[in-house]
């Protein structure tokens, strides 16, 4: 059974929106990053690869369609988009087998 996965964010860089009443938001290249982890989806390290988290910003508030953390946002992390979920123009369709064996 599939289990449903809530991913943070840890990012290269940080700004503060005055107009949300200073609360810190992402920039730069973004990684996911599981709560209580010490390094990213994708294997880097958080501390060694001096990436800030953001536990109070979810993964999908990333993606320049929600509207959401993501004015800042230059790159995504190809590795973790591909484990945390991809939405937008250049996301793949997901693998359909077409004719599986018995």
């Amino acid at each position: 059974m599939a289990r449903s996965q809530r991913y943070a964010v840890a990012a290269s860089g940080q700004w503060t929106d005055e107009e949300e009443g200073r609360r810190r938001l992402p920039s730069g290249e973004v990684h996911a990053w599981e709560p209580g982890r010490n390094e990213t989806v994708c294997g880097l390290s958080l501390s060694r690869s001096r990436l800030v988290r953001f536990p109070h910003v979810g993964w999908p508030d990333t993606f320049p369609e929600s509207g959401g953390a993501a004015d800042r946002v230059r790159r995504q992390c190809p590795r973790c988009a591909s484990v945390a979920g991809r939405r937008g123009p250049d996301a793949r369709p997901r693998r359909q087998r077409t004719n599986p064996r018995p």
